[in-house]
């Protein structure tokens, strides 16, 4: 089949979901227009602080939303995935973002911006009690901490496989406090300096292929060390710093600079036209396991994804001027994720020269299921398609890794805001109020990550227990819109409720059978860590949906 048949059945079934599934969600399950024809204060509003709390046009703060969701993950999951074919993959992007990814981003957004902008666990705590809130603390402290530990890791892998990306993606970061003190200062309008950042960030990216930076010479064998250490300093100061100084024009350039990047690879794509040289299916590749259910863990920020529940009621909905941007940057932003995944599994199925080169990469789960390796694979896939429009090969390269480590980047340092928040919280719980000081919580979410990444060598320590990070994002995911389904029978809207019920039940099916089965190969194999670990969050998962239940039932009664 040829690669641009799904590329054109992907966006014309997100823009149709966008235009009618959103809107019904919208207006007749939020109410959200009614909100604003009522004047009804958002929380950006109503405790506007200018640190964490600022109310932000629409454009802005997609930007912001779409580059903190859309890190590594989308490009790392569909790559590991094409190991079982391309239609399995294609299949559950596709669907899987429309019913499921995107109401769920709306959702958690949605509920998050009617309880004040605080995270799903302290909306459970008011909708289903302290125990939830507690256990769903402990979650999210967990897969926020694997984010850190390995975005951190696989950034400065890509800064020593890409030295020529260096110079542009640290530009980026010195234009975006530039714009933040131009918008700060009262800057009408962001069209003609985003513009320019857009044109300085293509000059760049020419500087770095004639002037790749390295710090072996400096560091030696412990540049990979040292990289992570500056990307977490980096990380506490962004996470510490208004929101306004660098998070919002940063990501505001990054999203102009993924949607060129996305626009640059499907104009590439149609003019190269390559058939996709992957097996349809592959269901029994040697050394994987079972791509039911371990498909649809495989694929989380691509389809659904708990982190994006995090950066709803996180960062993004203590910045939203009007209830009903809501639609846009929660459903919309996901849709947009869903077509980086999209592309990124046709990077990996039509990207390849041959179908024996692609069986070269994929010949086994060892070789197929590797972070570096498959980011690889997309640099190198989704270079062949700029090449299509005459962009040289060295530069694509780096126009690629450019895109992959700044979003990678954002996801970072907004995972580290977000742990602030979850230990500011924590701290609430256990009487301990220095833990709210940011500076704090900052240094506590980094250190915590840094200790992990060192307790293995050379900084891979988060990779230990990144097996199951699938299950953990895919598990957060279905206990966020068990809590959404919850709100809406508590507010009398049982029958609407099934639109996230119904996806609810199917990932909480999924997460608890693949975390069940790995559970049991972690104890055949005495990997007694990640058995302890894994057991903890099964019984946590139980726990939350048992609980809800009997808070529904209690509410019916």
């Amino acid at each position: 089949m040829n690669s641009i048949v799904l590329v054109g059945i992907g966006i014309i079934g997100f823009f149709l979901a966008f235009r009618f599934y959103s809107t019904f969600i919208s207006r007749h399950i939020f109410n959200l227009e009614e909100l604003d024809e009522q004047n009804v204060p958002t929380p950006a509003f109503k405790l506007r602080d200018d640190i964490d709390y600022v109310p932000t046009k629409k454009s802005i703060l997609f930007g912001h939303h779409f580059s903190s969701i859309a890190g590594a993950a989308p490009i790392v999951g569909p790559a590991v995935a094409a190991i079982w074919g391309w239609v399995p993959a294609f299949l559950w992007v596709f669907f899987g973002v429309i019913f499921m990814g995107a109401c769920h981003d709306f959702g958690t957004l949605v509920l998050s911006m009617k309880n004040k902008g605080h995270s799903i666990a302290s909306v459970a705590e008011n909708l289903v009690g302290k125990r939830v809130k507690n256990l769903l603390l402990v979650i999210i402290f967990f897969l926020v901490w694997m984010v850190i530990a390995v975005f951190a890791l696989v950034i400065a892998n890509l800064f020593i496989q890409f030295p020529g990306a260096v110079i542009p993606v640290n530009f980026e970061i010195i234009i975006a406090v530039m714009m933040g003190l131009f918008i700060n200062k009262g800057g009408s309008s962001l069209k003609v300096p985003s513009v320019l950042a857009q044109l300085g960030l293509l000059v760049m990216i020419y500087i770095g292929s004639l002037f790749p930076i390295s710090l072996e010479p400096i560091f030696g064998q412990y540049q990979l060390v040292a990289w992570i250490i500056f990307l977490l300093i980096y990380s506490f100061v962004a996470s510490t710093l208004p929101v306004w100084v660098l998070l919002q024009p940063r990501d505001y350039i990054n999203s102009h600079q993924l949607v060129l990047g996305l626009l640059l690879m499907t104009l590439g794509l149609f003019v190269t036209r390559p058939e996709i040289v992957a097996p349809a299916l592959n269901l029994y590749p040697e050394g994987a396991p079972s791509w039911f259910p371990f498909l649809f863990i495989t694929i989380a920020c691509g389809a659904i994804s708990g982190f994006h529940g995090l950066v709803s009621g996180g960062t993004t909905s203590k910045q939203v001027r009007k209830w009903s941007d809501a639609r846009t940057i929660g459903y919309g932003s996901m849709l947009m994720e869903g077509l980086l995944a999209l592309l990124a599994t046709l990077a990996v199925t039509a990207g390849f020269k041959s179908a024996e080169h692609w069986h070269f990469h994929y010949a086994s789960w060892n070789k197929a299921n590797g972070l570096s390796a498959k980011i690889s694979a997309f640099v190198t896939g989704s270079s062949s398609f700029l090449g299509g429009l005459g962009i040289p090969e060295n530069i694509s390269e780096i126009v690629i890794a450019v895109l992959i480590i700044s979003f990678a980047a954002t996801s970072l340092d907004t995972a580290t805001r977000i742990q602030r928040y979850i230990i500011g919280e924590l701290g609430e719980e256990l009487k301990i109020k220095s833990l709210k000081n940011r500076y704090l919580g900052g240094a506590i979410a980094i250190g915590s990550a840094f200790l992990l990444m060192m307790s293995a060598n050379q900084g891979k320590g988060g990779l230990i227990i990144w097996p199951l990070f699938g299950a953990t994002n895919q598990m957060l995911a279905s206990l966020s819109l068990v809590i959404v389904s919850v709100y809406l029978i508590r507010e009398g809207k049982k029958k609407k409720s099934l639109i996230f019920l119904i996806p609810a039940v199917l990932v909480s099916f999924v997460t608890a059978i693949s975390l069940g089965m790995n559970i049991v190969d972690y104890c055949k194999a005495s990997k007694y860590f990640l058995f302890s670990l894994g057991m903890i969050l099964f019984l946590s998962q139980l726990a939350v949906i048992f609980e809800s239940i009997r808070i529904v039932r209690q509410s019916a009664k």
